[in-house]
């Protein structure tokens, strides 16, 4: 038992190191992307954003999406009913709005995720004009160059795509929204300047005449994924994907622990029917932390009451915990700096980040064995069931 705990904790503690070295690597890219002047680039963008029920800070966060300092845009909310709890707020929004805003009802599903419906009709009635394609969500709130520095890698022709991620400010000091935010923050850093990147639907800029060139809109038919399935049809056409770190968005959350638990069993398992390969390696990864740490627990515990030599064991313990915590305080260094906006509350709440990444992955760990079990999700109040990235059934609307 302790020479396996030996095996483990070193190729432990070797993850965890190349991890840190990872996240100053990923810290000192967003601090050059900050500083970097994003240019001229002035396509004409439509900025697309589904929309369900009334969230909290609902009318700031769309109300952020017309003040953007970009002046060829236009903004399309898009709901699946006129009868939608969040209809109002959005309809007093686009009115509101400087550049000009329009309201789309979709109507109900077929086959496909609720979201995905909504982005394709809207798409579908787009005009010509508009030469790039920005998808947003309505609980995030970017600021004002957020659009402008989204959409600038774009002109580079060999980039298929520019994306960016979101980070959690939590809204209360409840357990279980302090784990998501720190859940959610780990995921951040696995996009980077040279990796193997994933659009996110929250915030992914895409050329119409690539959108349309790939077929994103036919990868959509079935999908309940819109982010998975346009990451699929660039990766198969062979198109890369910029992560654009100075457009972190920040997204105010406030949950209870049946919320937690339906919002990350549900991204992993949508990883694992869309994104085998990340499944897998990721389960493996968390697997081995999670056995480690009550290994490395047990047998230093066992050698201390028979008086062995149990610091060597406890060490061994102690670092990927240490490990765990400096990549937390290493992401919310870089958060503080990229949302001056939200400096002061993420500051406030850095011990949720580093203090709770310690035990994340067992969260994860969870999320992986529950996703083993099932295929079904529940998404604002639709139940889907993944039957493979080109099969969805809905189960309740």
């Amino acid at each position: 038992m302790e020479t396996l705990f030996y095996y483990l904790a070193i190729l432990q503690i070797s993850i965890g190191v190349y991890l840190v070295w990872h996240g100053l690597r990923w810290a000192q890219y967003a601090r050059r992307r900050m500083q970097g002047d994003p240019g001229f680039n002035a396509p004409r963008v439509a900025v697309l954003c589904p929309c369900k029920g009334v969230e909290p800070g609902l009318e700031l966060n769309l109300t952020a999406l017309t003040e953007f300092d970009y002046r060829g845009y236009e903004i399309f909310f898009v709901l699946a009913s006129a009868s939608d709890s969040a209809y109002s707020t959005v309809k007093r929004v686009a009115e509101h709005s400087k550049p000009p805003a329009h309201v789309i009802i979709a109507d109900r599903p077929e086959g496909c995720g609720e979201k995905v419906h909504n982005l394709r009709v809207a798409i579908e009635q787009l005009p010509a004009e508009f030469e790039v394609l920005v998808f947003a969500d309505s609980d995030g709130r970017p600021g004002k160059s957020w659009l402008r520095r989204l959409v600038a890698p774009l002109s580079d022709k060999h980039v298929g795509a520019a994306t960016t991620m979101r980070w959690l400010v939590p809204n209360s000091h409840n357990f279980a929204t302090a784990l998501l935010a720190a859940w959610n923050a780990s995921i951040v850093t696995m996009l980077s300047e040279k990796g193997k990147n994933f659009c996110w639907g929250g915030g992914t800029a895409i050329r119409r005449s690539v959108f349309d060139e790939i077929r994103v809109f036919e990868e959509w038919s079935h999908s309940v994924s819109d982010d998975y399935s346009m990451t699929r049809a660039l990766q198969h056409a062979g198109r890369s994907i910029v992560f654009v770190p100075e457009c972190l968005t920040p997204t105010y959350v406030d949950v209870d622990f049946r919320s937690l638990l339906e919002f990350t069993n549900r991204q992993i398992l949508i990883t694992k029917v869309y994104s085998t390969k990340n499944w897998a390696s990721g389960a493996a990864t968390h697997l081995l932390y999670c056995l480690t740490l009550p290994l490395g627990l047990e047998v230093t515990l066992s050698n201390f009451f028979v008086s062995l030599p149990a610091f060597q064991l406890a060490l061994l313990t102690f670092v990927p915990m240490l490990l765990a915590a400096i990549r937390g305080g290493l992401r919310v260094a870089a958060a503080a700096e990229i949302l001056p906006s939200s400096r002061s509350q993420i500051v406030g709440q850095a011990w949720m980040y580093i203090v709770l990444g310690i035990f994340v992955p067992y969260l994860f760990l969870l999320n992986f064995v529950m996703s083993l079990f099932t295929r079904k999700i529940r998404w604002r109040g639709v139940t889907y069931e993944l039957i493979s990235p080109q099969q969805t059934r809905i189960l309740a609307y």
